[in-house]
Parts: structure tokens; sequence; C-alpha cells
């Protein structure tokens, strides 16, 4: 899955946020069919290509929204940082999931403010249901206050692993900071998911991630991962998921029969699994979001995080134009991948000249 000649940063995190979104839409019209049933609705080789879903082609699920909002969350952070001094990236991060809940029409028990700022809350796109998940919904609809605790359910759903690829975002090209995007990842999914597993998986997740984007081979991140998991408590289903999907790669084993050993993706070690099994196994871009997507279980957070994968390994060029083209929101999520890409630059002295207010306008820091 190694590109042919080497690709520039904006590239990679371009392509990380926009082939997450293309294999999220892709996805999206089978998440809820059996392979049985995509193969006699799409014919004998499956969804090949978008199909319509909530209305329109090219459509995002809760997936690209809730991995937006945390990207938002992580720049609100930044932003908070500079301008305080102090900043909980995690607490932020929970402040961007409410954000997140209310363009769904519903309430949390921390009160919706008279007014709501920041840039997604002002793309009138995001304020649409998009099947959101029953955990992320009751864990959000709970929280009191912005947080950084843990969740208080028991869950390990794929909700959380799902949406953490813009914390290995952040870090991108820091090889040093491999651990900072294995912790994060782990309390911006534990926000949502109690379980280890809803956690684990997401740190392990982001340094897999974290690993292309410092020009490391996928299998480099694998193994930091598997490190980094062996030193934390009830992390052997987490690793066991990854060893399967590792073997698996190595097979000629049919990849529908591959990915049904792995599990179906409804919860985050098989999502994790899954993805890791398609990623090792793509000869491209299309082939391996294809296989991500073609399968019985949750197809769209499956072929999110395939896409985030081989986004970032291929960038924006692999992905293939006929997705992207009509892709929902791309607008938005390539400012938002810029915006990760620049964040390190932009002046935030507010006594300066040079001062980026803009910037403070779409990321308030509070």
């Amino acid at each position: 899955m190694n590109p042919v000649t080497p690709i520039c940063l904006s590239e990679k995190l371009r392509g990380c946020l926009l082939g997450g979104a293309v294999g999220d839409a892709l996805g999206a019209p089978v998440e809820f069919l059996s392979l049985a049933e995509i193969k006699a609705t799409f014919g004998a080789e499956g969804i090949q290509n978008y199909a319509p879903a909530f209305g329109r082609l090219g459509a995002i699920t809760d997936d690209t929204q809730m991995t937006l909002f945390t990207a938002e969350g992580l720049l609100c952070s930044y932003v908070r940082g500079a301008l305080r001094g102090i900043a909980s990236p995690a607490s932020v991060v929970s402040h961007a999931y409410l954000r997140w809940l209310w363009t769904q029409g519903m309430e949390s028990k921390k009160p919706k403010p008279e007014r709501v700022i920041g840039l997604l809350w002002g793309v009138k796109e995001l304020h649409s249901q998009r099947a959101p998940g029953l955990t992320c919904v009751s864990a959000l609809k709970a929280m009191t206050q912005f947080t950084d605790s843990r969740a208080s359910n028991d869950s390990k759903g794929a909700g959380g692993v799902m949406r953490v690829a813009p914390v290995a975002m952040m870090f991108a090209g820091e090889p040093e900071n491999a651990s900072q995007a294995f912790s994060l990842g782990m309390q911006s999914a534990a926000l949502t998911h109690g379980h280890p597993t809803g956690f684990l998986a997401a740190g392990a997740f982001a340094v897999i991630l974290h690993a292309i984007f410092c020009d490391e081979n996928i299998n480099v991140g694998i193994d930091r991962a598997k490190q980094y998991l062996a030193k934390q408590d009830a992390h052997e289903e987490t690793l066991s998921s990854i060893e399967k999907g590792v073997a698996l790669a190595g097979t000629d084993l049919r990849p529908d029969d591959a990915i049904r050993n792995i599990g179906e993706g409804w919860v985050a070690e098989e999502a994790l699994g899954i993805a890791i099994y398609c990623a090792l196994k793509a000869v491209d871009f299309r082939h391996g979001v294809l296989i991500a997507v073609n399968h019985d279980g949750d197809s769209d957070t499956t072929g999110s995080m395939v896409g985030q994968l081989l986004g970032a390994t291929y960038g924006i060029s692999g992905i293939p134009y006929d997705w992207l083209s009509p892709l929902e929101l791309r607008e938005i999520i390539e400012q938002v991948a810029d915006d990760i890409t620049d964040h390190w630059s932009w002046n935030l002295d507010y006594m300066s000249e040079a001062y980026d207010e803009a910037v403070v306008k779409r990321y308030p820091g509070g």
C-alpha cells in the first residue's frame, strides 16, 4: 500500500480526511445490509460506486460529522492554549462533541448557550441526522459540563475509534509525539465509550495513522501500537484483533471470508482489525475501500477508517476523482485539513498587527 512517489504532508492530511469521508459515503447505503443483500442489490461484485443515501450521492454519515468536530475541538484547544496559556484538549473536544449533538437537534444536560460559535456550527448541511450512534448520543446527552472524564457506560462500539484521525493529524511529522497521539486518541474516544477496548482501539488507530504522517511504514505504526497496548490493562482483545488483521492480510483467503473471521466492525476492536486488514491488502485506494465496504457489518465505519489510512498513504491524488467530485462538504473537509496543516504557523499574539483574527473566529478557544 506504499505510494510510488513521496507525498507532501498537506496532501497526506487532505487525503486522510477526504479519504475517510469517501469511504464513509460509499458505505452509507449498505451499512445495514448483509453481503448477500449488497450483492443482490448492486451485483456480484457488490457496491462499486456511490448510491443514494440521505437524499443524495456522496452523502456523509455521523462518522465524518464527528471526525470533523474532533478536528474542530483540537484546533479550538490549540487556540485556547495559545491565548490563555492552558488548555485540556479532551475537555475542549467534549465541547465540540456537544456542538455536534446540538446540530442533531438534541439537548444535553449542559445547556446550549443562546449563541453557539465556531466554524462547523455555521455549516447548515451538518444540521442533519445521519444515523447517529446511540452510545455517542446517550453519553453526550448526559454531560453536565465540558469534561475530560471517561464515560460511565461500558460500551466498546466503533463510534470512538472511527473519529480520532484528527488526533494523529495534529501530531503529523512529529515522530517523537507518538505516545501523545496514543493518549489523546484514547481520551477522545473515552468521552463517549467507557469500555477499555472502546478507547484502547482508538489510541492504537491514532498511532498507526500517526506513523504514516511521519513517513513511516504502516507496519511500523502497527508494531508501535502493539507496544503501547501491551502496557495497558485489558488490552488483550484489541491486540488480538490487530494481530488477526495482520495475519489474514498475509493469506490468500477471499476478502469477505477474511473480514468475516475478524468480525462485522460494530465494535471497536473489530473495526480496527478490519481496517488494518483492508489497508494491508489494498493495491490502491479504490481497491482497499471497496473491500472495506463490501461485507456483512458496519460498512460506513470500516470504509471511513480504511479511507483515512489509504488517503494518508496515497494523498488526495490517489483518491478517484469520480468519488471526490460529488462528495458532500468537500470544501469544508479540505479547509479543516488545511487548518490542521497550518495551525503551527498561526499568529495568535493578539497584540501583533499580524494577529490571525479569522482563525480565532473559526476556532474560538473560549
